[in-house]
């Protein structure tokens, strides 16, 4: 079985437990020490795909699993970097844009990402040597047939504005300032807004052009969507170094960083 094919059957597995989840009256809300909410969901999906990636004997730093302290992760030149449930907030609200992440990492560099968004059926994937596909499933999927009806991406360009993927109602200061910028470059400005790492794959599907973050994240809200944006042809770049981000770091805790198409250079 290809690490692929492992990830892409961890992600039914725990889709299948968190669309329970979702779809009960319950959804077991509890409060971290950082007060960010954690459900059922996130708990019972973590274990199900640490059971399956612990297989591989490559070591695995999740959300549900941070404590790992850095001078055992220091050393470590492969590793898996997952988000049992990034988007709790919105799994929450019961929206549907709330996802899975996993990524695989060697050396720090993002090599194979998958992300998974079990409401909307709908499975992103990439890697240097594949490219990046999108695929639709089904409550009866299976992992062959989600390779064989993928399709690679990006997508033909639809759309013949310069799409930003922002919040339209709550932008922050650098956010604002970061438009206005674009608004130099780009005749016309549309502002998409969507949650959790979809802004990832809708960039990867050529859907957005550009996706700005100044607000704080962490290495496994990113690692994924990086991988799979790498691969369709864009760039991952943290906005104080301009290079592309690095993971498996001291500070798990992300820098502002910038996603666009590469035929989308930066001013």
């Amino acid at each position: 079985m290809t690490l692929l094919n492992l990830i892409l059957q961890a992600f039914l597995d725990a889709g299948k437990i968190i669309m329970e989840v979702y779809r009960s009256e319950s959804l077991g809300i509890e409060l971290k020490a950082d007060d960010s909410p954690v459900t059922k969901a996130d708990l019972a999906a973590n274990d199900v795909i640490v059971a399956h990636l612990e297989t591989t004997g490559i070591p695995i730093l999740s959300e549900e699993g941070r404590s790992i302290p850095y001078n055992e992760r220091k050393n470590w030149e492969q590793l898996w970097i997952v988000d049992p449930l990034d988007g709790t907030k919105e799994f929450i609200k019961k929206n549907g844009e709330f996802t899975v992440n996993i990524a695989l990492i060697q050396k720090g560099v993002p090599v194979l990402g998958v992300i998974f968004a079990p409401a909307l059926n709908e499975i992103y994937y990439g890697s240097p040597e594949t490219g990046s596909f999108k695929a639709l499933t089904g409550a009866n999927s299976t992992v062959e047939e989600i390779l064989h009806a993928a399709q690679q991406l990006p997508l033909p360009k639809e759309h013949s504005t310069f799409r930003i993927a922002a919040s339209r109602s709550h932008l922050s200061k650098e956010t604002e300032d970061f438009i206005e910028q674009e608004k130099k470059i780009h005749e016309e400005i549309e502002l998409i807004s969507r949650g959790s790492s979809l802004k990832f794959c809708m960039l990867a599907e050529g859907r957005i052009d550009c996706y700005p973050r100044f607000a704080p994240t962490m290495e496994w809200d990113t690692a994924a969507g990086q991988a799979i944006c790498n691969a369709a042809g864009a760039a991952v770049i943290d906005w104080t170094t301009k290079a592309a981000m690095v993971y498996n770091r001291e500070n798990l805790l992300n820098g502002s960083f910038v996603v666009r198409r590469h035929n989308s250079p930066p001013k």
